[in-house]
């Protein structure tokens, strides 16, 4: 919605709003254009529209993936039909070998019983030639239970007898023999009923893991043994269609940018990371499609009520987050002299919960006050806090700790709400489906205006200021 079509109730809010934002603050940012932020982010939202393409469409999104290359032609898309500026992509690393999983993922036990299994396997890893159906047979632990099974294992499912361990040191008598037994690969149970998705993406082409393992939830292995020491004979049938893919494997960020109108050189910064994890049943839908749906609508929004901030507004969707901050640190380092330029990052990498709120420095609050003052007037019923603190963190697993090491005002939005991100981070559960329309659009409209906001200030956010001894 244009700000010059904005109706006669909003221009009253605005200037409802101009008595109550921080005079200093008020100085630079629009009663108007914030008013038309929230007008427009609350009640003409699109994120559901977003999240379905980027969760359906695409899917999940492994970083050095066919997927992810997907997901950079759709966001960049996305970004030039709002009308956003300098948009690109911004390498950061080159792999050797990518992966892709393939859809229609199948694993089952067929025989006593046919139970449908939940499950996930490492990516990076090779899944099966096809189909393959075959025995079931415990692990050995020793070289005597060896012994009395070795004629079952060739073309055998080999079923895990504790958690899946990564290799130390020498391997065994016991590991060589079980090596080239010729088992179809292992299977492992989980701990509780949740699969997590994990893997080792820094492979070398002449060295590629050549053992297929698979991981099933806790009630899975448990039926599955349980009908092994009843004596029954258990087969298991699995699908994986997923494969390495040769590189070189380009890896980039997303950038796009509403330019300031008087301060251009120094920005504010809307984030969230666009890899995720690609388990068979997972659609990267929480971690991170909603900090990426978000960063995207906050850009139409912004693009849409036609804002002219004092400050650049950059929008940006960091990749390799989840194999290390990748991206994020990249970006750090390679833009080391413009840091200083930085007003301040907002990250959103928490879930389908609600932006509840952020913490900061005494010297910040003024600022970030007015910042989230829209949001928390839109809607009451999603209350926010801001917490204060005497220096912003240092560390942090998401895209916000790469910025704060150097001193950069980095903030991860507090995620409230009634959703379990436990339960969908990293596991079978991160779908679309799971994912709450309300505390969306909350956080995209929130993450707008306080964006917005921000880069009118009369200054910039001020730096943490470290405390000197005597």
């Amino acid at each position: 919605m244009s700000i010059s079509r904005a109706p006669l109730f909003l221009l009253s809010v605005c200037s409802a709003a101009a008595i109550l934002y921080p005079a200093r603050v008020r100085a630079q940012a629009d009663p108007a254009s914030v008013a038309a932020i929230v007008e427009e982010g609350k009640n003409h939202s699109q994120i559901m529209k977003e999240m379905t393409y980027i969760a359906k469409k695409i899917g999940p999104r492994l970083t050095a993936s066919p997927q992810l290359d997907k997901a950079y032609a759709w966001t960049q898309k996305m970004f030039k039909s709002f009308g956003c500026k300098n948009v690109h992509l911004e390498e950061w690393a080159q792999w050797p070998v990518g992966f892709e999983r393939g859809k229609n993922n199948i694993g089952r036990m067929v025989s006593p019983e046919v139970r449908e299994f939940e499950f996930t396997t490492p990516s990076w890893t090779p899944g099966t030639n096809g189909r393959q159906k075959a025995l079931a047979v415990l692990e050995p632990t020793t070289m005597e239970e060896y012994e009395k099974v070795k004629d079952q294992l060739k073309g055998a499912w080999l079923i895990g007898t504790g958690a899946r361990r990564r290799p130390t040191g020498e391997p065994t008598e016991l590991q060589k023999a079980l090596e080239s037994a010729g088992t179809l690969g292992r299977v492992y149970g989980s701990s509780n009923e949740l699969v997590i998705t994990f893997g080792q993406w820094n492979l070398k082409v002449d060295d590629l893991p050549k053992l297929t393992q698979i991981i099933i939830r806790k009630s899975d292995m448990d039926a599955v043994k349980k009908n092994i020491a009843d004596g029954k004979k258990v087969e298991l049938e699995f699908d994986l269609p997923q494969k390495f893919v040769p590189g070189p494997r380009h890896n980039y960020n997303v950038v796009a940018e509403i330019p300031g109108t008087e301060k251009p050189d120094e920005v504010v910064i809307i984030s969230g990371h666009l890899d995720s994890w690609d388990g068979p049943m997972s659609e990267g839908a929480q971690d991170n499609g909603t900090g990426s749906g978000i960063t995207l609508e906050a850009a139409r929004i912004l693009t849409s009520c036609k804002v002219k901030p004092k400050r650049t507004i950059r929008f940006i969707l960091w990749t390799g987050e989840e194999q290390g901050l990748f991206g994020s640190a990249f970006y750090v380092k390679a833009h080391k002299d413009e840091m200083d330029k930085i007003s301040c990052v907002f990250v959103d990498d928490g879930g389908t919960n609600y932006e509840g709120g952020l913490s900061c420095t005494e010297e910040m609050k003024p600022i970030l006050e007015a910042a989230l003052k829209p949001a928390m007037d839109a809607f009451p019923n999603l209350p926010m806090k801001i917490n204060t603190v005497a220096r912003i963190p240092r560390g942090g697993g998401s895209d916000h700790a790469s910025f704060n090491a150097v001193n950069v005002p980095g903030f991860y939005w507090f995620e409230t709400g009634k959703a379990d991100y436990n339960f969908v981070h990293h596991t079978q559960h991160d779908r679309l489906d799971l994912v709450i329309p309300e505390y969306m659009i909350q956080s995209c409209t929130n993450s707008a205006a306080a964006a917005y906001i921000v880069a009118c200030a009369p200054t910039m956010l001020p730096r943490d200021t470290p405390k000197t001894s005597n």
